[in-house]
């Protein structure tokens, strides 16, 4: 894949630091003088990307290609296949991390034994089917600090058709001013909080984000990220309709605040 797609470039160095040439002489004798001080470099953290992945051959790979794009260096790339029937660890095999093939199909159970094998500071869980710009990773290590416990960035359709657009403007709306607390095909969390709430309660099949972002917040603040996308896939709303879709989604947020949604399922898209 040319990761000139999107303004995609070959992955470079991260976060270096540049003088104009013009001043540099000046820099360098103000610094050598001590009169310009040393800021101590900001470690910065390593991150796991894990990517769950049930019959996901089809959509993988380019999902993939994008993370070779990435303007960070600092990462691993986790594929947890599970349940497949199709080749989707044949795809994944040479252009990740780490493969972990279970042969139990599970959503919350990819993720939490993605987890389980990171050994990054920072989680990102991102959809087999959501793609990001090069330089997403360095966006979210400036946006995602400490201070926050939980968060998603901005989501944006990979169809062009108009409907879609409107309807992630309110789901962006809603994730910015905080009303839902939500994702869209991407999650951030630091692993220790991770670990603190158990990770991924593997008992639900709907709104399990949500509801693992919930406990999360207990250990920090909700962050969206509004400054780079996560480009995700339209194919639920293609195949149940975008009207229906949404009247789902509000059926379940309505239920999940009155009385859980926990046996709720989803008509799965593969």
């Amino acid at each position: 894949m040319n990761c000139n797609w999107l303004g995609m470039e070959t992955r470079k160095g991260i976060l270096e630091r540049q003088s104009l040439p013009l001043f540099s002489p000046l820099e360098k004798w103000f610094g050598n003088a001590g009169l310009v001080g040393k800021q101590p470099a900001k470690k910065l953290p390593m991150i796991s990307i894990i990517i769950p992945a049930h019959n996901e051959a089809a959509y993988l790979s380019k999902t993939l290609e994008t993370l070779k794009c990435q303007r960070y260096a600092k990462f691993e790339t986790i594929v947890v296949c599970n349940g497949c029937t199709d080749n989707t660890a044949g795809v994944a095999r040479s252009c990740c991390t780490l493969l972990i093939d279970d042969p139990q199909k599970g959503l919350s159970r990819a993720r939490n034994n993605g987890a389980r094998a990171a050994k990054g500071d920072l989680l990102i869980f991102l959809d087999a089917d959501t793609l990001l710009a090069p330089d997403a990773l360095r966006i979210v290590v400036r946006k995602f600090t400490e201070r926050h416990a939980a968060g998603t960035l901005k989501g944006l359709p990979d169809n062009r058709r108009g409907i879609y657009h409107v309807l992630y403007f309110f789901k962006n709306w809603m994730h910015r001013s905080r009303v839902h607390k939500g994702s869209v095909g991407i999650i951030l969390c630091w692993k220790e909080h991770f670990e603190a709430v158990g990770g991924f309660d593997e008992t639900m099949h709907v709104m399990e984000n949500s509801e693992l972002i919930k406990r999360l917040c207990q250990y920090g603040r909700y962050c969206f990220i509004g400054a780079t996308p996560a480009i995700t896939s339209m194919r639920r709303y293609e195949l149940s309709g975008p009207l229906q879709t949404v009247t789902l989604w509000l059926k379940l947020w309505v239920r999940n605040l009155i009385r859980g949604v926990r046996h709720q399922q989803y008509e799965t898209v593969r």
